[in-house]
């Protein structure tokens, strides 16, 4: 249930409202094809749940090297690190956990089975390269499958005709640097697109508590992702993606026979997809097989104190037929294996998955979605999930206001390293002795839209969503994996503006109050209950000149310390970055990240980042 009171509630509602004329923040082209929430591109009008498009022009004004500080600023998308560049990090989707967030990049699930959950390694994701990013808010099990309780589908940049290629080169505090090139091209019969860099930061003493070395704890990220597609015909064509990722953290306070301060986390990611694509009028088809391989090496001392390693191997088939009377369909198969672990102490587990789901057609301003899913998991066997959607539009000519609802249900079977450490040596009770049970989730939103053009975009959404059963792991006695038997709930209000002043200025906010609860009736850990994300930017020149303001506000968030909630300061963070375009060929830019030095953590004892400026250039031929 809501806490706020009426008071505070109209208090929200006007200040949200107020800052609601900032604009840009997201995508509001009611034509837009978005293909996120049904799986099929869909028009953003015909969209009844909540979605966030940041296009590349965005990326590139935040400038942050790491997309997790990109996309934590879009609506309802709370994040947390253990420190620095290439920290553990958490995206969480109106307060729900990141592994229950699903991650693709150009199709690949980057799902990481070799982790305590099945999450997908955000910290590791730079925004070099990236061209858009869709994020689907509230449970999504129908399309998506178990764990799916929010979405983010990242695409590299889309290729134009000819051929294109630029280099990056930039260099800032902490020690950091990074050097980045992509080559591009396109013809009607192929495209591809390549993108390739190093990061590199000696960044600073993340731990409070390491008062031993106080040491540096840098991060280096060597990557490359590449995405090709060939047109057999002007019906059939093939896609391949791949990427991989190797990266190296430093970090404080790991375990070698005692605590020491002297620790590197190894990460290295393979993913690999191919595709065939059928299109034509009436009918979609793509058949798909993707494999994605995770090793990690934690070292103490230089010393190898443990690894790990999964395997995520998918087949998958998305259907459609458009030209039936009155209504479209979308059908899908997948079939997933994972792969945890290795020799003797290895597992794997097997689910199976089927869906369809119906879209009216019968209306240019009424539209309906009703779709359900069965799941065959080895484990946990047979579970349904389902949503339904509506969306009404109202033609005022100058302007259309939209009415949306949604209600969508998913579940989430407990991950094999869970299983395995309950079930292992280190599990102590009442952790050894509780046989954990798969989690069920629901959520529902109800939300009205305002468009005035391209200028005005106002929007205010409510919703409430449940975990039933949702396992954690004892940070009080370190048992084990443990289950909070009940209903863990977020409930909330989502207020969003866009507006631009004219066609150099754009004003962009977006605000989230939330209420979580436990069982226990306590908060839930790292959620704060209010994020605020203000924008400004200025554009001069055609686009030779741009500025942009980007100001974040964090209160009201708890973390525990063995067992004992511990109230997290609230904070503000002012980034301000800049470029100009010197010709065609070159461009200059500078970032200024957390330009008031706020400290803050947003986990206790580890310190996120001060103040920190970079300055670059880019090369285009």
């Amino acid at each position: 249930m809501f806490k706020y009171s009426y008071a505070s509630l109209a208090c929200a509602l006007v200040a949200g409202l107020g800052s609601a004329l900032y604009a840009e923040e997201e995508s509001t082209t009611l034509e837009e094809l978005v293909i996120i929430a049904n799986r099929v591109p869909v028009p953003m009008r015909k969209i009844a749940v909540s979605v966030a498009v940041i296009e590349e022009q965005k990326i590139q004004a935040h400038g942050n090297i790491s997309l997790t500080d990109v996309i934590r600023q879009s609506t309802a998308v709370g994040a947390s690190s253990n420190g620095g560049a290439g920290s553990l990090s958490s995206l969480r989707i109106r307060g729900e956990e990141a592994y229950r967030t699903l991650v693709l990049f150009d199709g690949i699930k980057l799902s990481d089975p070799s982790g305590p959950q099945v999450a997908a390694p955000i910290e590791h994701i730079l925004s070099t390269g990236v061209g858009r990013v869709e994020v689907l808010r509230g449970p999504q099990g129908l399309s998506y499958g178990a764990d799916a309780g929010g979405v983010i589908s990242i695409s590299s940049r889309l290729t134009q005709p000819g051929f294109s290629a630029n280099i990056d080169g930039q260099t800032g505090a902490r020690g950091s640097s990074q050097y980045a090139a992509s080559i591009a091209a396109a013809n009607t019969a192929a495209d591809f697109t390549l993108s390739v860099f190093d990061f590199k930061t000696t960044s600073y003493n993340v731990r409070a508590s390491d008062t031993v070395l106080a040491d540096k704890d840098g991060y280096e990220n060597t990557s490359y992702h590449g995405r090709l597609g060939m047109n057999v015909n002007e019906n059939l064509r093939v896609e391949l993606a791949h990427r991989n990722v190797a990266g190296e953290t430093e970090y404080d306070a790991c375990f070698a026979a005692t605590t020491v301060y002297d620790c590197d986390a190894i990460f290295d990611q393979e993913a690999s997809r191919v595709a065939l694509v059928y299109s034509s009028s009436s009918f979609s088809h793509s058949l798909a097989y993707s494999i994605t391989e995770t090793d990690r090496d934690d070292l103490a001392l230089g010393v190898s104190a443990f690894d790990s390693s999964g395997e995520l191997e998918r087949w998958e088939y998305v259907g459609s037929a458009s030209s039936l009377p009155c209504f479209d369909l979308i059908y899908g198969i997948d079939l997933e294996q994972e792969h945890n672990g290795a020799g003797a102490g290895s597992r794997n587990r097997d689910n199976e998955g089927y869906y369809l789901e119906y879209l009216s057609d019968f209306s240019d301003n009424f539209f309906l979605t009703a779709g359900v899913r069965r799941d065959d998991n080895d484990d946990f066997g047979d579970h349904s999930s389902y949503r339904i959607s509506s969306a009404y539009l109202i033609d005022f000519d100058a302007s259309l206001l939209k009415l949306k609802a949604s209600y969508g249900t998913g579940f989430r079977a407990p991950s094999l390293f869970e299983l395995a450490y309950n079930s292992g040596p280190f599990a102590l009770p009442p952790a050894a002795s509780t046989v954990l049970q798969e989690e069920s989730s629901a959520g529902f939103e109800i939300g009205l839209e305002y468009f005035a053009g391209e200028q005005l975009h106002l929007e205010l959404v409510v919703f409430k969503q449940e975990v039933e059963d949702a396992i954690f792991f004892d940070l009080s006695g370190f048992s084990g994996y443990l289950q909070d038997f009940g209903s863990s709930t977020s409930a909330g209000l989502e207020i969003i503006g866009a507006y631009a002043i004219s066609d150099r200025l754009q004003l962009s906010a977006n605000t989230t109050y939330n209420e979580t609860e436990r069982p226990n009736g306590l908060q839930r850990l790292r959620r704060p209950r209010q994020l605020t994300n203000l924008g400004l930017n200025y554009r001069w020149g055609g686009d030779r000149l741009t500025l942009n303001v980007f100001y974040r506000i964090s209160t009201d968030a708890i973390d525990e310390q063995f067992g004992t909630a511990v109230e997290l300061d609230d904070f503000a963070v002012l980034d301000i970055t800049g470029s100009y375009k010197i010709s065609d060929n070159i461009q200059l830019y500078a970032r200024l990240e957390n330009a008031t030095d706020e400290r803050y953590q947003e986990v206790r004892d580890f310190i996120s980042p001060d103040r920190a400026s970079c300055v670059g250039i880019k090369l285009y031929f």
